[in-house]
């Protein structure tokens, strides 16, 4: 991710996650676009997703075709016109395979799908309408799943696949509805993007960067992206008249469905709960927000960071660090290089010389004078405000920031990295600033009495 937000080349700033101000509009003039197809051992399924893009309605002078092969033993067989480039078979390494399609081709509005999983018509059409004209879009389509055994690959998707439906995944059915297509997305709902049917410009990959190849095992580098985009300032916005066909079920429901006293279902059911566990440990340490995250366990990410300005005594700054790691325990606290000793303990606790994670911290704490938090009093509101979900949170929605104000001054601020990016990337007004008042906040003397407020007198 850029250290310095860049102003896009194109397109405008949305306030909050408006990509509804944009309906009814349509880019012009329409942009390059490049459809990044990632394929291991499928040459049917590949055949059927190439030939439904030879029949989309997107121009086909715009439109560039990239099959990356994560090193099937044959590599494919790909028509005239449609780029091929191959990596080595070192494990599953899709998302290595789709920075290697981002590198190979030069769309301005790049679209994911797997070789598995085939656009209907209009599918380029209805998914790069957004990012064409607002960059920082991030689309997700509408994935059905339908059985082609023994179909032609040459017929066409959007009548073969209602013809021969299977269901829809109901937890995703379910979140789209709730959140009104993602209109109402919050730092959870990276979980409903799906990497098979993502689509966003090259001018936002640049930003928050590409797809992180430690993912080497099945299912997670999507949702990993999904939320290191959101964090750079993405709008999230589900299209279901982006609509693409998966070749089978869900991955959930395949698993043979013989039942507990089949013992080859019972070691089935083991591995693929033992897959997926694996994938719920690298994201918790790659996605350290609620529900995601360890409960006491810290990730290697940082969902909260604290920061301390000005130059407070070390007794200041103790009680500042202590009263508000009690609240929020799996901060990371930057102080001045001063009291940095104070904390020397507690690897929670860095001075300003720490640098900067490639993910950044969701909500950043600004306080601006030492003062002491009152862990009862705070925890409603101060948790409310850095929690993960819920409509009042920093960074869902419009509120980008809250301050909040002792003694007619502003004491703590509390901001959403995705909003403070965005306004640094086109100006202020894409979010508010909300004032209140923090009964649960005391201000501190410059040498506030440390043995009375560890002994619990004072």
């Amino acid at each position: 991710m850029t250290s310095t937000p860049e102003r896009p080349p194109f397109g405008r700033g949305l306030p909050g996650n408006r990509w509804d101000l944009l309906e009814g509009m349509r880019p012009d003039p329409l942009p390059t676009v490049s459809v990044i197809v990632v394929h291991y051992r499928q040459q049917a399924e590949l055949d059927r997703t190439l030939a439904a893009l030879a029949r989309q309605t997107y121009p086909a002078d715009l439109l560039e075709i990239v099959v990356v092969d994560d090193g099937s033993p044959t590599p494919p067989v790909v028509p005239d016109g449609v780029t091929l480039v191959v990596q080595e078979d070192d494990g599953f390494r899709v998302a290595a395979a789709r920075n290697l399609g981002i590198r190979s081709s030069t769309g301005a509005i790049v679209c994911f799908l797997d070789a598995d999983t085939s656009p209907s018509p209009s599918y380029v059409a209805e998914a790069t309408r957004l990012p064409a004209l607002a960059p920082e879009a991030v689309v997700t389509g509408r994935r059905r799943h339908a059985d082609f055994a023994g179909l032609p690959v040459e017929a066409p998707v959007d009548e073969a696949g209602p013809a021969h439906e299977l269901p829809e995944p109901q937890w995703l059915v379910d979140a789209y509805d709730r959140s009104h297509n993602l209109l109402d997305a919050d730092d959870r709902s990276y979980r409903h993007l799906l990497g098979a049917v993502i689509t966003c410009s090259r001018w936002f990959l640049s930003q928050c960067g590409g797809f992180d190849e430690s993912f080497r095992d099945y299912g997670g580098e999507d949702w990993e992206w999904s939320h290191r985009a959101w964090l750079a300032g993405a709008v999230f916005a589900f299209v279901p008249s982006a609509e693409a066909w998966h070749d089978g079920p869900e991955w959930a429901a395949r698993a043979d469905g013989n039942g507990a006293a089949d013992a080859d279902a019972r070691d089935e059911e083991a591995r693929r709960r033992a897959r997926k566990n694996a994938e719920t440990l690298r994201l918790a340490d790659a996605v350290p927000v609620a529900g995601s995250r360890g409960r006491a366990v810290r990730s290697r990410s940082v969902d909260v960071e604290i920061r301390l300005h000005g130059s407070p005594t070390a007794a200041a700054a103790f009680v500042t660090v202590d009263s508000l790691l009690a609240v929020l325990p799996m901060a990371r606290v930057v102080v001045p290089a001063e009291v940095a000793p104070v904390f020397r303990c507690d690897e929670r606790v860095t001075g300003p010389e720490a640098g900067d994670a490639r993910t950044p911290p969701r909500v950043r704490l600004d306080v601006l004078v030492p003062l002491r938090v009152d862990s009862e009093g705070a925890s409603p509101a101060l948790l409310a405000v850095v929690g993960a979900e819920g409509a009042n949170g920093v960074g869902v929605g419009m509120l980008g920031s809250v301050e909040y104000v002792v003694a007619g001054a502003v004491a703590l601020r509390i901001t959403s990295s995705r909003a403070a990016i965005r306004e640094r990337r086109w100006g202020p007004g894409l979010f508010e600033t909300s004032q209140r008042s923090a009964p649960w906040l005391t201000l501190l003397d410059p040498e506030p009495p440390l043995a009375a407020y560890l002994g619990g007198w004072g």
